[in-house]
């Protein structure tokens, strides 16, 4: 019995992986595993709204933009509540004002989508129904003295009156034990374990391993374990198949422009290494046998 178990792991843990890969893509990560789940969505919009007692979990649509199929734009996490608030959720690492650029824009995307989904008369003279929106970012670096909300008006107009105005609060994960302050909590001790394992499975293990021990997001990783640390993984294999492709591509760009460049006389064969520090020896010398094959 005891040989046959060993025999069936591999398999258990290749059919995970492969799960993982099936379902998620590089820019989702445990956040969103997370609020996909509507008990956990629930108690993000608690934290959101604390007075509402009456909401209820099928009052909430995921209204998130995947695109798994395309190269449109997608969102960490949008969901309505019933037809009065539209909810955009980002999180983020590092400190960026550009994120309200993005947010206008997946807002936009949302609302295109919900008129669609309602058959709303855009070009009649009834006024259409429109959710009130809701606009965060869960920021999960240092807070330092950094404010409370973000507004497209003062951080790229100077504080004018425009035609347009975003404002997107932060949220910190400074209040309490809610859903919002387990989730911050989890990526602080994720970043220590990385200082310390590096990007590795035992970092992961150990995150999961302090954070249960701390009661941080104790439920959701105790019932999910398995889960999370293959979605985890294979987000470090994604991100190392995306700089490749980024590298490969660099190098591609470069090629191209040596060549151009050879074939207009701009520089010689031998200036190639110095104009184009990207390119390999291997790829020069390849690029040469090809120049002297069309001469």
């Amino acid at each position: 019995m005891q040989g046959e178990t060993l025999q069936e792991e591999p398999k258990e843990k290749t059919a995970e992986k492969k799960e993982a890969f099936a379902k998620y893509t590089a820019k989702d990560s445990v956040f969103s595993t997370l609020f996909r789940d509507k008990k956990y969505l629930m108690q993000l919009y608690h934290a959101l709204h604390p007075e509402d007692a009456e909401t209820t979990e099928d009052a909430l649509s995921d209204i998130t933009i995947r695109n798994v199929l395309t190269n449109g734009i997608f969102n960490d996490l949008a969901f309505r509540v019933g037809d009065k608030i539209m909810f955009l959720v980002e999180h983020q690492s590092s400190w960026t004002m550009n994120i309200i650029i993005r947010v206008l824009m997946y807002l936009v995307q949302i609302y295109h989508d919900y008129f669609e989904e309602q058959d709303a008369d855009l070009y009649g003279s009834r006024k259409v129904h429109v959710p009130e929106p809701e606009l965060y970012m869960i920021f999960t670096g240092e807070r330092a003295s950094r404010p409370e909300t973000i507004s497209l008006s003062e951080e790229f107009f100077g504080g004018k009156e425009c035609a347009i105005e975003v404002k997107v609060e932060v949220l910190y994960g400074d209040k309490g034990n809610d859903i919002i302050s387990q989730y911050v909590a989890f990526t602080k001790v994720y970043n220590e374990q990385v200082k310390q394992y590096g990007r590795s499975l035992e970092a992961v293990t150990e995150t999961i391993r302090i954070c249960k021990d701390s009661d941080v997001l104790r439920e959701f990783l105790a019932g999910r374990e398995k889960e999370v640390i293959s979605i985890m993984m294979a987000l470090f294999d994604e991100e190392k198949i995306l700089r490749t492709h980024i590298a490969s591509e660099k190098k591609e760009t470069a090629r191209k422009a040596a060549e151009k460049m050879l074939k207009a006389g701009k520089i010689t064969a031998d200036e190639i290494s110095e104009y184009f520090t990207d390119l390999s020896a291997r790829d020069i010398q390849e690029i040469k046998k090809e120049l002297l094959q069309t001469i």
